[in-house]
């Protein structure tokens, strides 16, 4: 028996332990035009599977995970993400539930033996990626792939109609947006690229990028986060002659506020703060851009073809013979092609799925007004719940929104570092279960306390006198 598959065995024991498994406590609902599932999640990456696990544990399995990807392609990791290793602590246990036999670090072991473990300065993205497929695998989690959601559409009763890309539609009483980083809004292109460039000369970070196609080319990069030293350090890797890489700050940035949130329990204790404390904490949060890891950063500088421009925003671009002409306060730059590390907006207005409900959820606009610097950036994000349910901005929509939850990056004001964080993801996938299953308890409350009302199985049936019925 190989060393992973001796793990699986002592999960599957330590899943009996729990009492993992047993029968839903949901009352079904029935219809003609189709199954009905409790929950639906919408993204099978890291978040969704946990998520599904989760209510697993809760005895809700009448649930589906759907995906746009192909199944093992699930999330950034084998798709837009080109760090070489996570940023994230490797100790961090952000999707095991406290089962030892399902952390990274079991599954890692049973592979490579403890002292890998020790030798390991932080988990390659790659072996992460296999990781979860793995997860999904051992929990036999209930996962459709190439299944796009087009529109959530209420059809009353506290269900919705998810509209999907070239299937039926489905149905369901909960509906969980794990949709990453990009889930809560859309990637950010700034207008005087997009006006400008023709769409072969330019794409984002989160696009796919054939780097080996550049092989000799000359590119440029717009943003000082820690994806435009990845992207750099890739392009290089596969021939790109030239990276550059401009930042508007005069020098780079080196704080990364989220150790700090690590170390001093800001991932679960967030939620208690006060609206302005929250307002207040992120505002701080999103003027930090998270900076490269050392070893990141090193690598890409080591590089004869890398250079780095500080205090150099673009003032204008322009498609001048088939190459890109970038402009910066003090220089010309000419390239074959650019590319875009300038983050992203949340504003569930943006969302395709959500377009026709997006009037009636609630933002940060509409509940809280700061006295002083107020942040447009903050003020688009949905103002959630505490289990990441969208809000209503009016009573009027309360029974279009019930049942939605908001499970990805446009959860940070409201929620903190959570659904898209994996310093998050250990506190923020217990108060998404909860939420969601006291809903599903609270919408069959009355059907659930009739049956208690009703009920009449005898548990105990000794007789006294001996020999005689009790009455």
């Amino acid at each position: 028996m190989t060393g992973l598959a001796r793990l699986e065995a002592e999960l599957a024991r330590q899943l009996l332990l729990i009492g993992f498994g047993g029968a839903d406590w949901t009352r079904p609902r029935v219809r003609g035009d189709g199954h009905v599932f409790d929950v639906v999640i919408v993204g099978g990456g890291q978040s969704g599977l946990a998520a599904a696990f989760g209510l697993l544990r809760e005895r809700v399995s009448n649930i589906l995970i759907i995906d746009e990807s192909p199944a093992g392609y699930e999330g950034p990791w084998d798709t837009y993400a080109r760090m070489i290793t996570l940023r994230t602590p490797k100790e961090l246990n952000p999707i095991d539930f406290g089962i030892p036999a399902l952390t990274y670090r079991a599954w890692w072991e049973a592979q490579h033996g403890a002292a890998a473990w020790d030798a390991v300065d932080k988990i390659a993205r790659g072996d992460w990626m296999d990781y979860l497929r793995w997860y999904r695998r051992v929990l036999g989690l209930p996962v459709r792939n190439d299944t796009r959601l087009t529109a959530i559409e209420p059809i009353g009763n506290g269900l919705h109609r998810l509209h999907v890309e070239g299937q039926a539609a489905l149905l369901a009483r909960k509906v969980v947006l794990a949709t990453g980083i990009q889930g809560g809004g859309e990637w950010h292109t700034p207008a005087m690229v997009k006006d400008a460039l023709p769409r072969h000369l330019y794409a984002h970070t989160s696009e796919p990028v054939d780097y080996a196609a550049m092989a000799g080319k000359s590119i440029g990069i717009l943003g000082g986060g820690a994806s435009a030293f990845d992207n750099a350090n890739a392009a290089l890797t596969l021939g790109v002659a030239q990276a550059h890489v401009f930042i508007r700050r005069k020098v780079l940035p080196r704080i990364n506020p989220i150790r700090f949130m690590e170390r001093v329990g800001f991932t679960g204790r967030y939620p208690a703060l006060s609206d302005a404390e929250k307002y207040a904490v992120m505002a701080s949060f999103l003027g930090h851009n998270q900076p490269p890891t050392n070893d990141t950063f090193e690598r890409a500088a080591r590089w004869p073809g890398f250079d780095l421009h500080l205090g150099s925003p673009w003032t204008a671009v322009e498609h001048v013979d088939g190459k890109v002409r970038v402009k910066t306060p003090t220089a010309t730059h000419d390239f074959d092609f650019v590319l875009l590390s300038t983050g992203l907006i949340s504003d569930p207005g943006l969302r395709p799925e959500l377009a026709n409900l997006s009037p009636y959820i609630a933002r940060w606009a509409d509940r809280f007004t700061p006295t002083s610097n107020a942040n447009a950036l903050i003020d688009a994000h949905p103002y959630l719940g505490p289990g990441f349910e969208l809000l209503p901005r009016t009573p009027g929509g309360e029974a279009l929104l019930h049942g939605l939850f908001a499970f990805n990056y446009s959860a940070l004001i409201s929620l903190g570092l959570s659904a898209s964080a994996l310093s998050g993801l250990q506190t923020a996938l217990p108060r998404l279960v909860r939420g969601v299953t006291d809903q599903l308890f609270l919408d069959d409350r009355d059907m659930l306390v009739a049956d208690l009302l009703a009920y009449e199985e005898a548990e105990f049936v000794g007789e006294w006198p001996r020999g005689e019925a009790v009455e």
